[in-house]
Formats: C-alpha cells, structure tokens, sequence
C-alpha cells in the first residue's frame, strides 16, 4: 500500500458514483491484509487515518464489484482486529452503579 494522500484521493474521484467530500469513509486494504488507511473529507480538506499490525493481518469482509458497506460498529471492530463476522457474546463479570 504504498498509495498516499493524492494517490487515493485519485482513485475515489475517478471512480464511479463516488465523492470525497460526501461525509462518506473510504477504507482501502494493503495487500498482505496488516494495513489500513482511512480517507474522508471535512469542512478544512481532505484527512488520512493509517494503522499498521505488528502482527497479523485485519478480517475483511467480501468484497464484490471492489467495494463495500459497512457499519461504524463493523469498522470499529474491524480496527481492533476483531472477527466481525463471528460475533462472541460475553457477561460482564461485575457492575458498580454509582
């Protein structure tokens, strides 16, 4: 992934139905699946979120037609390197209420 600011920002423009500066995230995956970078527009110009693993790689959901949807709770944890796609439920092993 060795694309940067305008080198992305190229690619969302020239592709088809899509504008930067829509409020929408553009997320692009590195090859070896250990990189991610984030692209979106606010009101000063364009901003770029970077995360590299140390160690493994990031669960990437299917991707059809070179692109996809989804949710802010499915890029959280898709940041945190969780597997979105198999959900664990846990119990909280206490709870203090103030």
């Amino acid at each position: 992934m060795c694309k940067l600011f305008n080198g992305l920002g190229e690619q969302v423009l020239h592709a088809p139905d899509e504008n930067p500066f829509s409020g929408h995230l553009f997320i692009f995956r590195g090859r070896k699946g250990d990189t991610v970078k984030i692209l979106w527009a606010d009101a000063d110009g364009l901003n770029l979120f970077a995360k590299r693993l140390e160690e493994g790689h990031f669960i990437w959901p299917a991707v059809r037609d070179s692109k996809i949807a989804i949710t802010r709770s499915q890029l959280a944890i898709l940041l945190d390197k969780l597997d979105w796609r198999q959900p664990k439920t846990g119990r909280l092993n206490s709870l203090t209420m103030l």
